[in-house]
Order: structure tokens, then C-alpha cells, then sequence
């Protein structure tokens, strides 16, 4: 075979992923918290980037000017060109100020300190050793804190003390002790016995359970705090795995008890707290902020917007720019340094004003699939998924899935995140009419098991049936699949659970 040395001139078309194309694709899986740290990050370290808040600018002169010509027609009510009192606001009320404050004339101006001094919160008042009221403030009470203050009484040595402000440390949210003794001698030099026994004092502090190592050991120490351990009731704390399942039988034959009492010592279960570190949470839950509104219009269509608060706002500051181009001086390093700044200022902007537009055709589109949904209820929820919204807005599976991801819409119906209006199709049974969703369906099934009574408990074969019914094909399997995946327990456990519920209600 021969072997030749060639020039080959080829022309092709590729797509070459670039850092600014893979941030813009960043931007828009971006929830919009991660997205204003993004932004904040960007207009820190260019020069040219700054946040715009021109809205709230305008809409304040606007205020200003608006009540301009309010408070001067006022005034010119009110007061005369030598700003006295005008004649008629005289008539009407009591303008003249010499016989104010009577009674304490003897003690007039000069004298006001004293008259400030009855109210010992007004600043200033009560001497140099006034305390201030306002000063200070109430706050919730931290767990750590609210532990380590008992520490001092219930420890008499330095070593203890110090042991268990350490042991303090592995206590979570719910009060539980989360560390390994072991590794906790080891780390802090003392014998492992010393950690236990002083961890076995700790657990005698307020709140009654805290630094239990499960659930039964938390419910095991407020029960002994109360006096209230005996031994029927440790072999019932010993069993929750039972209780969870609602084995009651199993429960009073290993109890002992008869089911008047077990249902008493059940209905004291109750009264324990789970979680005695939750009272001294100071998080606040987090709250949900949509991306996009839906709301409806007075013709019958809906409105789509995106939510102001979560769009950034962001500027090329172009006077700047221009002031520091006509500046003299500047070298060629200064110069590629504004350009690179200026190229990368533009890009972000553009990339926002795209991730908008981009979200707002998704939940355009989405909206238009599941009209029936906004309009009637879950019951109308279609089967939808990736591929169809992307055809329809003529975008990829993949945009369409990184726009919806992390990110809520509000309904009339209420907050969703935008992928729970993808659900896989289930077909009818003469597989002829509308398929349902798979999200529908769950409701039913979980509407049709909280409709159940005691006597009346529906198996994974009698839901079957009644989908049946509503020409809705499915296998048990999947029924019961779907059933776990919205943890509801067997039809053998709601029995026993709602039998157990009518009982101590009933008592």
C-alpha cells in the first residue's frame, strides 16, 4: 500500500461549548436565590455591572410630587402670607397658648427635666444611671444556651463542666445526641466511662428528654422525670416498631394488659414530646417565592407574568464607561481590562433578558396544556410530559427541563413546582378515550382511602376495581406502589389504626 502526503481543506459546522454559553445554561436552571448571589458575585467584580432600582426611584418622586401640591394647598389654608393663622382656622379653634400649661407654672420650661423625670423610659431621664428600656429587646431562648446556663448548677468540678459544655455541641435541632462516646474520649483525652456518666447527668436536664439517643430513650426519660416508667410501660416503649404497625395484639399479649389499658397507656404516649429541642428553634421556616404569576383576566384567558421580586435587575453603566474611555492615561492592559468588563457585562445582561423570556414561554406553554387543571382541579390534571412542551415552544427536552427545575408557579388553584404538572399517561381501559394523569390518579386514590371508615376499608384489589369503574386500567402492584409512595399504609394497618382511633375517641 502506498503511502502520499496531502492537503485536505474541509468546511464544517460544529457547536464549540464555550464558557459564557455554558454560564448562560447555568443561568437558567438557577433557582432565583442562587441566581442573586450569582449577580451579586458578578457586579462586584465588574466595574461596569450595577444593580437598577430606578423603579423604586421614580415611583418615590412621583410620591413627592404628588403630595407637593396637596401640602401647599394646605398650607395656604391654614396660614396666612405672614404664616399666622389664617382668620377662620383662628374663630375656630383655641389659638392662643398663654394659659397652656397652668398648673405647672411654677415650674415652666427651665423646670422640664423634672416633668420628664416621672417617665423613667424617656431617654435622658433618671440621672447618669438611667436604664433605657428600649435598649432592650426580646429574643427566643437558643437550646445551647438555655444548656449550657444548667451546666454550672448540675456539674460541681471544672472537668465535668467543661466535659459537657463539649458534649453540648452534639445535641440537634430535636434535642437528640448525635455523637460516639468513643470518639468523643478520644478527641478530648478522658476516660470513656467519665462521658457517660457525665452524658447520663446531662440527660436529667430541662427539657424532660433532651439528650436521648432515640425515640424510646426520649420517651423513656420524660416518662421516669414523671414518674411514670414502671415496667408495663418500658416493654411498651421497648416495641414501637409493633405500635407503628398498629399490632395491638401483639402489644397486650406482651404487655400483659387487657385493651382498656393499653389504649390508656397509648393516649399517655401522646402527651410526650418527640422532639424537646423544637421549642427552642430559632430558624424560621422558609418561605416560597413563585417565579411566575398566573392569574385571570376578565375575558375568560389567563394572565402570565414573572414575578417581580425574583427578576434582577441589572445595567451597563454607560456614563461611566464613557467618563473613564475619555479619561487620559490610560494603557493598553487598562484598556482590554474595560473591554473584557464591557463584553461581559453585555453577555449577562443578555443572558437574563433569555432565561426570562425563556421561562415565561415555558409556563406559557404549560399553562396552555393544563387549562383544565386552573379551571376545574386536580381531577383534570393531563399527562404531559418533556418532549410535547418542547415541540410545541420549539425548544429543546433539554431547556425545558433545566427551566422548570427549582422553580414555582402560582395558580389560582395554588404553589406548584413547575414539574408537577409532568406526569406519565395511564390509559383508559378501552383505550379510546382521554388518557389520565398519573397525579389524578393518586388523588383519587388517596381522596377514596380518606373517605374510609373502620368497617368499611378499601384492599389494593377493591381500588382496582372502583378505578375500573372510571375506565382507569391499573395493576394492583402499581396501585400499591403508589400508595407507599404516599406513605399510607396497608389496608391491615388502617384497620387497626382507625379501629384504635374510633376506641380512644369513643373513651
Amino acid at each position: 500500500m502506498a503511502l502520499n502526503a496531502s492537503l485536505l481543506l474541509k468546511q464544517s459546522q460544529s457547536m464549540v461549548m464555550t464558557p459564557q454559553l455554558m454560564q448562560s445554561i447555568q443561568l437558567l436552571q438557577m433557582p432565583h436565590l442562587e441566581l442573586a448571589q450569582f449577580i451579586a458575585h458578578e457586579v462586584e467584580k465588574n466595574p461596569l455591572l450595577e444593580l437598577s432600582n430606578s423603579d423604586e426611584t421614580r415611583g418615590e418622586d412621583a410620591a413627592d410630587a404628588a403630595e407637593a401640591p396637596e401640602a401647599g394647598a394646605i398650607a395656604n389654608d391654614w396660614y396666612s402670607d405672614d404664616q399666622q393663622p389664617s382668620p377662620q382656622l383662628a374663630e375656630s379653634l383655641d389659638s392662643n397658648y398663654d394659659n397652656a400649661f397652668t398648673d405647672d407654672a411654677p415650674a415652666m420650661r427651665p423646670d422640664a427635666p423634672e416633668l420628664m423625670s416621672q417617665w423613667k423610659s424617656m431617654p435622658g431621664a433618671g440621672g447618669d444611671d438611667h436604664v433605657d428600656l428600649d435598649e432592650f429587646v426580646a429574643e427566643r431562648p437558643c437550646l445551647r444556651d438555655h444548656l449550657v446556663g444548667q451546666i454550672a448548677l448540675s456539674f460541681r468540678t471544672a472537668a465535668d463542666q467543661a466535659i459537657a459544655r463539649y458534649l453540648v455541641d452534639y445535641v440537634d435541632e430535636a434535642g437528640y445526641f448525635r455523637g460516639e462516646v468513643d470518639d468523643i474520649a478520644a478527641l478530648t483525652g478522658v476516660a470513656s466511662a467519665d462521658v457517660v456518666a457525665v452524658l447520663a447527668r446531662l440527660k436529667s436536664l430541662d427539657p424532660p428528654g433532651i439528650f436521648a439517643e432515640s425515640l424510646s430513650d426520649c420517651m423513656r426519660q420524660q416518662l421516669s422525670q414523671t414518674g411514670r416508667l414502671d415496667p408495663v410501660m418500658s416493654v411498651l416503649i421497648d416495641n414501637l416498631d409493633l405500635l407503628a404497625r398498629r399490632d395491638f395484639a401483639r402489644l397486650k399479649k406482651l404487655c400483659g394488659v387487657n385493651e382498656d389499658t393499653l389504649l390508656a397507656m397509648l393516649r399517655e404516649l401522646r402527651t410526650l414530646n418527640p422532639k424537646p429541642g423544637s421549642a427552642f428553634s430559632v430558624e424560621p421556616p422558609e418561605s416560597v417565592i413563585p417565579d411566575v404569576i398566573v392569574s385571570a383576566r376578565g375575558d375568560g384567558d389567563w394572565q402570565i407574568e414573572l414575578n417581580p421580586e425574583t427578576l434582577p435587575r441589572v445595567l451597563v453603566n454607560r456614563p461611566y464607561l464613557a467618563e473613564v474611555r475619555a479619561a487620559q492615561g490610560m494603557s493598553e492592559a487598562d484598556q482590554n481590562f474595560l473591554n473584557t468588563c464591557l463584553q461581559n457585562a453585555n453577555w449577562l445582561t443578555r443572558s437574563l433578558d433569555q432565561r426570562a423570556r425563556t421561562i415565561l414561554k415555558v409556563a406559557g406553554e404549560i399553562v396552555r396544556q393544563q387549562d383544565a387543571f386552573l379551571r376545574q382541579g386536580v381531577h383534570y390534571l393531563r399527562p404531559l410530559n418533556l418532549k410535547t412542551v418542547a415541540d410545541a415552544i420549539k425548544m429543546h427536552e433539554s431547556t425545558v427541563s433545566r427551566v422548570t427545575s427549582n422553580k414555582y408557579i402560582l395558580t389560582p388553584r395554588g404553589l406548584y413546582e413547575l414539574k408537577y404538572f409532568f406526569s406519565v399517561s395511564i390509559a383508559t381501559a378501552d383505550a379510546t378515550g382521554d388518557a389520565h394523569s398519573a397525579e389524578s390518579v393518586r388523588h383519587r386514590i388517596r381522596q377514596m382511602i380518606g373517605a374510609e371508615t373502620a368497617d368499611a376499608v378499601l384492599s389494593d384489589d377493591d381500588i382496582v376495581a372502583i378505578l375500573a369503574k372510571d375506565d382507569i386500567t391499573l395493576a394492583r402492584r402499581t396501585v400499591a406502589k403508589y400508595r407507599e409512595a404516599m406513605n399510607i399504609p396497608s389496608s391491615v394497618q388502617r384497620r387497626r389504626e382507625k379501629r384504635a382511633h374510633a376506641k380512644v375517641m369513643g373513651s
